[in-house]
């Protein structure tokens, strides 16, 4: 026996009409030649109509775990609503409820990539301020390391996508591929290196040494004059290879001590200029989601970048120093974002 076929829209509105008009569900069966428990089937469903959606009653925030909510929020950075709300012991409240609360009173970040400043930090970074207050920072000579890999930091591809077209898909590599160790110092308006680390080397105190004798005094110290020397500042962050004792005691015995040595406050790279330098760098060498084949190819794009830096983008970045300072102190020693 075949499936029988369901009742058409015509029929549906015959049933209708005929309903309207007083028939029986007996004979609109005969008048539409359906079976009988067809048309009663309709009829009762029609008659029952959809179900009314029973809402359940929202749970109701009062002002005083609002408050909770918001000193939570404050001691969770980067939790969820969820947790954020069962810290306050708070429950029966939708996820959809939950967020329209937190964003009166706090926005969804990522986490930030720089390390805490605690108290000492801050300390010690607004007491770097004014002991510099009053320097001649044309006169600093502003160093620091960059790695660069073959596959770029992650999340920089990005970019507009003509309709129809699919995006391009990176490779992805351990490690990124590798990278190729970069030194580089800018003084005034000009740019010192950059110079390549040897692939393989790790740097610790002997080997940075040997590594500035190498390149930066033998091919660009040297050739300065007395007087140059006599009043530059040799500025190095406090990695570990830089801030040992070796290392300190061989600078010295260049001539690089005392006040010609720059002290360095903790965990501060808003505040070295050459950050902002391997970030023009990087943007010009990852532009367009560009991807590289091999260590050398990398360096020879990271040398080309660099030498399109003019000297009017150095001394932008070296003038900016006061600026900075008077921003740590005006934060009390915390973060400038720069």
């Amino acid at each position: 026996m075949g499936q029988k076929k369901d009742l058409t829209g015509s029929e549906k509105s015959k049933i209708v009409r005929y309903l309207a008009e007083g028939c029986s569900s007996l004979k609109i069966a005969k008048l539409l030649k359906r079976d009988h428990r067809t048309i009663k089937r309709f009829i009762q469903n029609s008659q029952q109509g959809r179900k009314k959606r029973v809402e359940k009653p929202r749970r109701k925030i009062t002002a005083h775990e609002l408050r909770k909510v918001k000193r939570a929020a404050a001691k969770m950075p980067l939790a969820t609503s969820l947790a954020i709300f069962q810290s306050c012991n708070i429950t029966g409240v939708p996820k959809s409820t939950r967020c329209a609360i937190l964003r009166d009173m706090a926005k969804v970040r990522k986490a930030e990539r720089r390390p805490p400043l605690n108290k000492t930090h801050k300390l010690k970074r607004q007491d770097w301020a004014k002991k510099y207050l009053k320097t001649d920072f044309s006169k600093v000579l502003w160093t620091d390391e960059m790695r660069v890999s073959l596959d770029g930091p992650d999340g920089w591809a990005r970019g507009w996508i003509g309709k129809g077209q699919r995006a391009p898909v990176p490779l992805r590599r351990q490690q990124g591929g590798g990278g190729v160790l970069v030194w580089a110092g800018i003084i005034k308006d000009e740019l010192v290196g950059p110079f390549r680390v040897e692939d393989g080397v790790k740097l610790n105190s002997q080997s940075y040494c040997q590594f500035l004798e190498d390149t930066f005094f033998k091919q660009w110290y040297r050739k300065k004059s007395a007087s140059f020397k006599k009043n530059m500042i040799f500025m190095q962050d406090n990695a570990p290879s830089h801030a040992s004792k070796y290392s300190t005691a061989w600078l010295a015995r260049k001539g690089i001590k005392e006040e010609k040595l720059m002290t360095w406050p903790p965990c501060s790279p808003d505040l070295n200029p050459i950050e902002n330098l391997w970030s023009i760098i990087k943007c010009e060498i990852y532009k367009e989601g560009k991807q590289y084949t091999s260590l050398n190819s990398v360096w020879e794009a990271v040398v080309a970048a660099a030498r399109n830096v003019d000297g009017e983008q150095i001394k932008t970045l070296t003038g900016s120093m006061d600026g900075r300072l008077l921003s740590v102190l005006a934060k009390k020693g915390g973060y400038i974002g720069r």
